[in-house]
């Protein structure tokens, strides 16, 4: 099934949901979407495409909690170490 595509003056184009009509930035975000809001609709491509797009989004976000933990901890410890300093 083919994405429409929406684009605009300044030269961007969206992604638009063949099922419901709202725009995405990106093809990963409408696959994202339509697996949470449409999935028993769609046929076996698309569901293998939001399959992929929440692995790698999972993936993202861990990497994220990751480096948050590492720059809290980091924060932690300067303090104190600042603390015993002074």
């Amino acid at each position: 099934m083919r994405t429409e595509r929406l684009s605009y003056d300044d030269g961007s184009d969206t992604a638009v949901c063949e099922y419901c009509g709202r725009p995405f930035p990106d093809d990963d975000l409408l696959a994202l979407h339509r697996g949470t809001r449409h999935f028993e609709q769609l046929p076996d491509d698309q569901q293998a495409a939001y399959e992929a797009a929440y692995a790698d989004e999972q993936e993202s976000v861990r990497l994220f909690r990751l480096k948050a933990l590492g720059g809290l901890i980091l924060v932690y410890f300067g303090f104190l170490m600042v603390y015993a300093v002074v």
